[in-house]
């Protein structure tokens, strides 16, 4: 039906009229004045100037009455429906005198349609029509619960209450003293009746206070107030006003520091911001106390705080908690694992050289005695002399291969020394290529693959770890359709902080969640060694590549200010020039403080050169230890045939 009316183009002037009836045990007292029917009159009058004078060509209409004044008062005026070119929807509230929670139940189901209204419409001006207090103040209650109202929408309240309980009424309500709004207040002044219009600035270098912005009289028309707007901007100048916000220390976002004299300062990317839009804003920086991730944002939703000043990824079951700030930062969320060690490898003498070289120098090995021994047989054809066996020319030859001395037993000729020669020149050559790579692979040695996906991580890592705010994301993964995310949500655990969760992931077979800069600079203050290595690396892919920006209340009136300062900031390169000089100068204390803890443990020893160890050299003893087998086996081996010989020889 909203559709309808308000989603078409048709440019002409329709009436929408919802009556609901709503039974309250509310008693509703009309001042009962002679002239209250000629009071009503005008407020049709008030309203229609006030509308005809912030007219938009696309701007529709919610009007909301309690009952005791009939629409028609101000719809007859024909300045309301000018000044309401895209329609006009009506809600009248009848209160019946019967059970108070049944009311409360109606009403947020009154202002759940007129929301509804008001998100199809391109432009939207809302008047509440009431003279009880009561009503008005559970409006404003159940109008914030109920987001009926953003910055963009004007609110116009009509009632003909006291001075004093206008002031009170303005003060005293979220919906009332910052969001857009009005009030006309109907005053019986014989015999000029007129409408003066009030309005509540939050912040004015007088402070907080109430002020009169314009009047109308069905004399003299509508009159604004020297030097007032009807609907002003509240929250371009905060005039040195103090202002709420919630963090906790999450660098290098937020970070809390001692000063000299033990006060409290803060620093960090998000706070350098803060700093900067409170300089452009002129407002004092609060930060209200809280002990963990979810008072933080529960102080902004309750709206204690106006804004949580450090980044959240933009969960959809965060949404419905609270609304979030111009998009400023893609908050990644990554995983931090411990390098691979070396293991113990006995293979790191065969890495140097490939399969297809290692068959070659066997088939040369084998080829080249055959060919020698060829030779040898027919030199031992004219001299008898010479005796050689395959055993020994087999030695030889292979002896010159690992560079021992030229053999004085192989017979002189010269198609034997031709063999020779050719198989000392391969030999010089591959024992030079074998010799220089196997160093390279010693002191360079071959490091295990590391997890660097999604996949990787949930194959790999036995327990993943998150600080306690992750609580949220473990929960968003467990319900996903994903089954690595599912797998994830099953390994995720919460540990107190991120240095406890990087310090398991150094010591056991873990991963830890967090933001990218955030496990940076972590890993550059903690986790560096005394070689200036890294104990921890950032897998190649994040988790959730989100987008990120600071919680702020449903709906915060505040909101297009605070997003013209983000942006003004970002554009301007210093969001991110800050968090680069923040890690380069965590990366120089760390290595200061590293320099001084070994200073005295340096000797002339220490160098660039790296010693091998046996996890380096295990293939050479693990040789020894088989050639010295394979010796022992042949030793027992040669006395059992040894002693069969002479015992057969006995017999």
């Amino acid at each position: 039906m909203y559709r309808d009316i308000y989603g078409n183009n048709r440019k002409r002037k329709m009436l929408l009229v919802m009556m609901m009836t709503l039974d309250a045990s509310v008693v509703l007292c009309l001042p009962q004045t002679s002239g209250v029917g000629e009071l009503l009159s005008v407020a049709g009058g008030g309203v229609g100037a006030v509308l005809e004078a912030v007219s938009q060509p696309t701007c529709s209409l919610i009007l909301l009455t309690d009952g005791t004044t009939s629409p028609s008062t101000i719809l007859k005026e024909e300045s309301v429906v000018r000044g309401s070119p895209w329609g006009v929807g009506v809600f009248e509230v009848v209160v019946d005198g019967q059970d108070a929670n049944e009311t409360l139940v109606l009403l947020s189901h009154l202002l759940h349609q007129a929301r509804q209204v008001r998100m199809e419409s391109r432009c939207v001006r809302v008047v509440v029509t009431s003279h009880d207090l009561v009503f008005l103040a559970t409006f404003a209650e159940w109008s914030l619960k109920g987001r009926l109202l953003v910055w963009a929408t004007k609110l116009l309240v009509v009632t003909s209450l006291p001075l004093p309980q206008l002031h009170a009424l303005l003060s005293s309500h979220w919906t009332f003293s910052m969001m857009n709004t009005i009030l006309l207040n109907l005053e019986d002044t014989q015999p000029n009746l007129r409408v003066s219009v009030y309005t509540h600035l939050p912040y004015t270098p007088e402070g907080a206070q109430v002020v009169r912005a314009a009047s109308w009289t069905p004399n003299r028309g509508f009159a604004l107030t020297a030097g007032r707007l009807l609907f002003p901007p509240k929250f371009s100048n905060f005039h040195g006003a103090t202002v709420n916000i919630t963090a906790l220390p999450f660098p290098p976002y937020w970070d809390v520091l001692k000063g000299p004299d033990n006060t409290t300062r803060y620093s960090g990317t998000d706070y350098y911001m803060l700093e900067a839009i409170a300089a452009a804003l002129n407002f004092t920086i609060h930060v209200v106390p809280t002990n963990s991730w979810v008072e933080v944002a529960k102080r902004v939703e309750e709206r204690v705080s106006f804004m949580a000043t450090v980044f959240h990824n933009m969960l959809p079951e965060r949404l419905e908690r609270y609304d979030y700030s111009w998009v400023y930062e893609y908050g990644s969320l990554d995983f931090s694992m411990a390098q691979p060690g070396i293991k113990p490898q006995w293979q790191s003498l065969y890495y140097p050289l490939t399969d297809v070289v290692w068959a070659a120098v066997l088939l040369a090995l084998l080829l080249t005695p055959v060919v020698l021994l060829l030779i040898i047989r027919v030199d031992e054809g004219g001299n008898n002399d010479v005796k050689i066996t395959v055993g020994t020319v087999v030695q030889d030859v292979a002896g010159m291969l690992v560079g021992q001395n030229l053999p004085q037993r192989l017979p002189r000729t010269s198609s034997s020394r031709v063999l020779v020669a050719t198989w000392l020149m391969f030999a010089l050559i591959f024992g030079s290529a074998y010799r220089g790579n196997l160093t390279a692979f010693l002191t360079l040695p071959k490091y295990p693959p590391r997890a660097e996906t999604l996949q990787e991580l949930v194959s790999t890592a036995d327990r993943i770890t998150m600080p306690p705010y992750g609580a949220e994301f473990k929960n968003f993964f467990s319900k996903s359709d994903s089954q690595l995310f599912k797998r994830l949500g099953q390994l995720m655990h919460i540990v107190p902080s991120v240095n406890v969760g990087q310090q398991q992931a150094v010591d056991k077979k873990q991963a830890h969640l967090d933001t990218r800069r955030y496990q940076k600079l972590s890993i550059a203050k903690r986790f560096i060694g005394t070689d200036g290595t890294p104990k921890l690396y950032l897998g190649r892919e994040s988790i959730i590549p989100g987008q990120s920006a600071w919680p702020i209340p449903h709906d915060a009136p505040f909101g297009p200010v605070l997003d013209r300062c983000l942006m003004a900031v970002i554009e301007a390169g210093l969001y991110e020039q800050w968090s680069k000089d923040l890690l380069f100068q965590a990366q120089v204390k760390s290595r200061k403080g590293q320099q001084q803890q070994h200073v005295a443990k340096k000797t002339d020893s220490d160098s660039s050169i790296r010693s091998l160890t046996t996890t380096h050299l295990q293939g050479a003893f693990l040789l020894l230890l088989l050639g010295l087998g394979i010796a022992g086996i042949t030793f027992v081996v040669e006395l059992l045939i040894l002693r069969l010989l002479q015992a057969s020889r006995g017999n």
